[in-house]
């Protein structure tokens, strides 16, 4: 299965141009049922990641455009009276889908933030009286833009925890800019063709959850994810004043998860330290709430993350 993912990459590389972390983070939601949250300037692939990801696996595909007119019924579905049988229809919407893509998500007030919120954990959707199942595999894969300031909303913290990972999406090298210019000018992008089956993509979640990890290891993260908590019991008076509220528990579960599938894609059946450090601020940032002296210092939850991640003896 291993040489699949290399497959998988080389046929979304054909319309993604760079951007491993970003298509890595998206592999890893996918294998591992996490939701991913993307957050760059207009024009760095995002959406194409996106669109790329569910053609090389054959997914079904679904892009709603977060605007502040959006209702919770323009993503999950209503209630429709038809007056042929004088009766209620249920009419799904686009979230009955296997990768949803969320666009500018903060773009929308907090009733549509709301409606994402059951489906995201529960897989389910609630509309009238009855409950459906969102068939697997189901992601979330929504993007956000870090410089928009009118009719943009801040995503509420109980739907950012949600969020297995947020990704910084940056901009390009020179080298692969040129090459995107040069293809996009000439119409040369190559189509993608779907290299995995869904039977595959489950034998792929199975092995990933086979995936070993060290019992110090395991706790380890516990002690990563507890200093954003209490920074004081682990030599970190000084971020004290910088953390109003760490880590969620669902920070944990996700870091463990995260590791192994990082391993994973790196061709290992064992969890190492560089796993841990290449997943831990993807995982953290979004869930640790600054407090007002470290926004006046200009510190950001990825400086917190760095410090404790130096200060922390790797076992």
């Amino acid at each position: 299965m291993k040489n699949k993912i290399k497959l998988l990459k080389q046929e979304i590389a054909k319309g993604v141009i760079g951007h491993e972390n970003m298509i890595d983070a998206l592999l890893i939601g996918l294998i591992t049922n996490g939701h991913i949250l993307l957050e760059g300037v207009p024009g760095l692939a995002k959406t194409t990641a996106v669109n790329a990801l569910s053609k090389a696996l054959s997914l079904d595909f679904k892009r709603v455009q977060f605007t502040p007119d959006l209702l919770p019924s323009d993503i999950i579905g209503a209630e429709i009276y038809d007056v042929k049988s004088g009766e209620f229809k249920i009419k799904h919407g686009p979230v009955f889908t296997n990768l949803l893509l969320a666009d500018e998500i903060n773009r929308a007030p907090a009733k549509v933030q709301s409606a994402l919120l059951e489906v995201m954990q529960e897989r389910q959707v609630t509309i009238g009286d009855e409950s459906f199942q969102i068939n697997p595999p189901f992601l979330v894969l929504a993007t956000q833009n870090p410089i928009e300031q009118e009719g943009a909303y801040t995503l509420p913290e109980a739907q950012l925890d949600r969020f297995m990972f947020k990704v910084i999406v940056g901009y390009n090298t020179e080298d692969e800019e040129y090459l995107i210019a040069q293809k996009a000018a000439n119409e040369t992008f190559e189509s993608i063709e779907p290299v995995l089956l869904a039977s595959e993509l489950e034998e792929m979640k199975e092995e990933v959850k086979a995936v070993h990890i060290e019992e110090e290891l395991s706790t380890y993260i516990v002690k990563l994810v507890f200093a954003t908590r209490d920074p004081k019991k682990y030599g970190l008076e000084k971020l004290e004043r910088y953390i109003a509220f760490g880590a969620s528990p669902r920070a944990t579960i996700n870091m463990l998860k995260a590791v192994k599938a990082r391993a994973y894609l790196r061709g290992n059946d064992f969890v190492s330290p560089i796993d841990i450090a290449l997943s831990i601020k993807d995982v953290l940032r979004h869930r640790i709430i600054l407090s007002y002296d470290a926004i006046a210092e200009g510190l950001s939850s990825d400086d917190i993350i760095q410090t404790i991640l130096e200060s922390i003896e790797i076992p």
